[in-house]
């Protein structure tokens, strides 16, 4: 299977990962979060659990196509928040919050060396961030005489389409969770075999 249009990959748990740059500290953590309200707990918790640290710097990208928010937390402009992002988006992650605390060691870093801190302290956590792929899908609910069942289930093809739910009455009720780019293609099948269906709100 090639790559599913709109697909994204998002982290499933936490990872950390850190660094040490001419006595400064760099501390990353990545975490999966779902929105703004989301995001902004997790930064305050991480704030909290960190409070001794001279700086809490972060990027998020949600949703797809992805919105995008950072802040250098008082660094130098562009120096934080730009390439924890960077990093971010080069590893095709959203639905995502990095934050980088810094506990300043004495010694100037420069601009370019905060960044290449910044960007460094995040790829260490990659290395330990499982994540999963997703992608918009919508749910369609057909509704199929017994003889249709057979034919139905030859059309599952996880994870692009999955058997959701069914259930068994005088017909069979199947939901069948489909990426919205085959949606099209299994609703014309549908069509051309009498079936009633219904869809629902496309989820992300």
């Amino acid at each position: 299977m090639g790559p599913v249009p709109g697909s994204y990959r998002v982290p499933i748990g936490r990872a950390r990962g850190e660094l040490r740059e001419r006595g400064s500290r760099f501390l990353a953590l990545i975490v999966p979060v779902s929105d703004d309200d989301g995001a902004r707990e997790q930064r305050m918790e991480i704030a909290q659990s960190h409070p001794d640290a001279t700086h809490h710097c972060w990027a998020v990208r949600l949703g797809a196509p992805a919105a995008e928010r950072l802040s250098d937390a008082g660094e130098p402009a562009g120096t934080a928040g730009e390439p924890i992002l960077r990093v971010l988006r080069g590893a095709g992650l959203s639905d995502v919050l990095g934050v980088v605390a810094r506990w300043f060691g004495g010694t100037q870093l420069g601009k370019g060396g905060l960044a290449r801190a910044y960007a460094g302290a995040i790829r260490e956590a990659l290395l330990g961030l499982e994540t999963e792929l997703r992608f918009p899908t919508v749910d369609l609910v057909v509704e199929a005489p017994y003889e249709r069942v057979g034919a139905i289930k030859n059309l599952i093809q996880p994870p692009e389409i999955e058997l959701v739910e069914e259930e068994y009455g005088e017909g069979v009720r199947m939901v069948l969770r489909v990426a919205e780019h085959r949606r099209a293609e299994i609703e014309s099948i549908f069509a051309a075999w009498r079936l009633l269906i219904q869809s629902s709100q496309l989820r992300l």
